[in-house]
């Protein structure tokens, strides 16, 4: 599971839905997203969601191999977090285009990004143009999801937009569960390159079915509005986000003195970056706002760190098959559904806090849990158990961090606060990513790579390459167990006391 939820997307920039968004659309209030009127859009835009979900819950599986096939395990963090590093920048980017011009241009843009990404990959013959493929993915990924956040705003009366926001996240229960095993299967008989080439084609559909819908009803900018300029400085700083995100890749993964200068540098362009995109107060986890912003970071890089080296300890450590592999990590798409459920039960919102905190100390135990596999003794289903509760504890906090940042920011600053939260989410795995890829080369992970694996032994193993990912990330978990302390203000009123905001 790549990023993530039953996994909620905010859009880059605030969005107002125009007084007129019903107007001409044939809806009699009474059909739902499925009635005339809605049915080739709705069906059209979930499938696209669908189609995204399943490639981003399957390339885990087939990962390992692709890496091993050209020769690049050293580089094995870059294909993903190059995809986050980028999606950074497309959000923010549809974000404004959107409010310019309608969300097709950024939607047909970014479908085309992520299909040309995907055969990029597909086709690579060196590690390298295999993480450029992913980069290219990633920024169409980001186009494409906000714009379809967007296209929801303009299309659909206000009635509706719950049940197609429901739809969107139900998209990837079913690629949590079945992707990663599918992915193995497709993987050990056809081939790793086909889990990224079987996609553009299915793509063409549902965006042929829901296009001429698409061009109909948010063609344009909204009717009668003032169309919103670019908003240069906030698409410098996403730039900045993105270049100093890859900088520091670069530098965590050559490990060389000469390292020294791009590590700087990122973090020169990164920094100032970070501190004009957050909220004030987010780095020492202010009461409030900034520490749920914060903890959205925290649980997602270190979860989504943690989940990429998965594959690829179970793999080249104890011989198993891609298909089961996949297999270890299917289970936790549907508990990760159940603890977005729970969380979403009004009796248990006087405790949220309270699941927050449990759900973080879930995290944490099944990322410490994980790297036990590498003791032969140790069943290799106990990855699969832990894994589950893991993703129960990720629903719990992932789903609530949204509804708390909803809860804390005025109606003029919900935009803004949104897109603050989903780039704590994606720079996290970018940072998280790029420390535990750095620790995995530092100790002779590439080397695994390597190893020859059967159904009963392993060669080229390097067990502590494996354990200096997965430690490090639980210990981060715990910090967010912190951070859950520090969601709720004790006084809203200005100068009150106990205020830390």
């Amino acid at each position: 599971m790549n990023t993530p939820e039953p996994r909620d997307t905010g859009v880059a920039d605030k969005v107002e839905p125009t007084p007129s968004a019903d107007a001409g659309t044939g809806d009699d209030g009474r059909g739902g997203v499925l009635s005339r009127p809605y049915r080739a859009l709705s069906i059209g835009i979930v499938s696209v969601v669908l189609l995204i979900a399943f490639e981003a819950t399957a390339v885990g599986t087939a990962m390992p191999v692709a890496a091993r096939e050209l020769d690049g395990v050293s580089l094995y963090a870059f294909a993903f977090s190059g995809y986050f590093t980028t999606s950074l920048f497309g959000m923010v980017l549809a974000g404004q285009w959107s409010d310019r011009r309608g969300p097709l241009g950024s939607l047909a843009t970014g479908i085309a990004a992520f299909a040309a990404g995907l055969v990029l990959s597909g086709t690579a013959s060196t590690m390298w143009l295999f993480i450029l493929g992913r980069a290219v993915q990633g920024l169409g990924g980001g186009l494409v999801i906000v714009a379809l956040y967007v296209l929801v705003g303009r299309a659909y009366p206000e009635r509706l937009r719950p049940a197609i926001m429901a739809a969107f996240a139900a998209c990837w229960v079913l690629p949590s569960v079945i992707g990663p095993l599918a992915s193995g299967a497709v993987t050990e008989h056809l081939g790793w390159r086909w889990v990224f080439l079987g996609i553009p084609v299915l793509v063409l559909l549902p965006l042929a079915l829901a296009l001429p819908q698409i061009r109909r009803r948010a063609g344009g900018p909204p009717e009668g509005a003032v169309t919103a300029p670019f908003e240069r400085r906030r698409i410098r700083l996403a730039l900045a986000i993105s270049f100093g995100a890859g900088l520091l890749q670069y530098a965590a993964q050559d490990l060389r003195w000469l390292s020294v200068v791009p590590a700087v540098a990122g973090a020169a362009l990164l920094v100032p970056a970070v501190l004009g995109l957050l909220p004030h107060g987010t780095w020492r986890a202010a009461r409030g706002l900034p520490s749920v912003v914060l903890l959205r970071g925290v649980a997602a890089g270190s979860f989504i760190a943690a989940e990429s080296f998965v594959p690829l300890m179970l793999v080249t450590q104890r011989g198993v098959s891609p298909t089961l592999a996949g297999l270890s990590l299917a289970a936790g798409g549907a508990t990760w559904a159940l603890g977005s459920y729970v969380q979403a039960r009004p009796r248990v919102e006087p405790y949220r806090e309270r699941l927050m905190t449990l759900g973080m100390v879930l995290v944490a135990a099944a990322i410490a849990t994980a790297p036990s596999v590498l003791i032969e003794a140790v069943p290799v289903w106990i990855v699969a158990v832990a894994w589950g509760f893991g993703c129960l504890g990720m629903g719990l906090v992932i789903s609530s961090t949204s509804v708390l940042l909803l809860k804390l920011s005025a109606p003029e600053e919900a935009g803004a606060n949104s897109a603050a939260l989903q780039i704590s989410d994606g720079l996290s795995n970018v940072l998280l990513l790029a420390a535990g890829g750095a620790a995995f080369a530092a100790l002779g992970g590439g080397a695994a790579g390597h190893a020859v694996t059967t159904a009963t032994a392993t060669t080229g193993s390097h067990p502590e390459a494996f354990a200096a990912v997965f430690l490090p990330m639980a210990a981060v978990a715990l910090v967010g167990a912190w951070v859950t302390t520090r969601l709720r203000t004790v006084d809203n009123r200005p100068g009150g006391p106990g205020s830390d905001v």
